[in-house]
């Protein structure tokens, strides 16, 4: 868990990111990071059950419901750590390479249960920051510059 070779091999390789949490507000962290992944080259597929679309993006009522043939690389957590468990087996049952849970998000039990499964985790790990500290550099179907988004330490949901 939050090994820093395996979030630097996921992001690298990863091409679409499933937000689970995503807010349609532009001032919410999970909203501001779907922005800055999708400007670093990410698709981004938002997990909220109360849209249908964010971002200009199809939103999904859960991680569960995204169609198989929509192939995601890596779950990024937006919810409280108590809802982490039914993520984490959806993770598992769509056999996802890579979880994130969010700064302030923490459920060690999840994160066994992921790891065991071969999907690597990292936790309490902010996937803008991990991605800016690891100067990853932008997709190249979308080289675009700076995003100017700040880290954030709050849970979206």
């Amino acid at each position: 868990m939050n090994d820093p070779a395996r979030i630097r091999e996921a992001l690298e390789s990863a091409r679409t990111v499933a937000v689970v949490g995503c807010s349609p507000n532009p001032e919410r962290p999970s909203n501001e990071i779907a922005r800055y992944l999708q400007r670093q080259g990410y698709r981004v597929v938002p997990i909220n059950p109360g849209h249908p679309e964010i971002l200009g993006e199809r939103c999904y009522p859960s991680l569960a419901a995204v169609p198989e043939e929509v192939a995601i690389d890596i779950v990024d957590v937006f919810r409280r750590s108590e809802f982490v468990a039914e993520v984490a087996a959806q993770t598992i049952a769509r056999k996802v390479p890579f979880l994130f849970m969010q700064l302030g998000v923490v459920d060690a039990p999840s994160a066994r249960l992921l790891e065991a499964a071969g999907t690597g985790v990292a936790m309490d790990h902010c996937i803008l920051v991990e991605h800016r500290r690891l100067g990853i550099p932008p997709k190249s179907r979308n080289a675009g510059g700076a995003s100017g988004v700040t880290p954030v330490s709050r849970n979206g949901m």
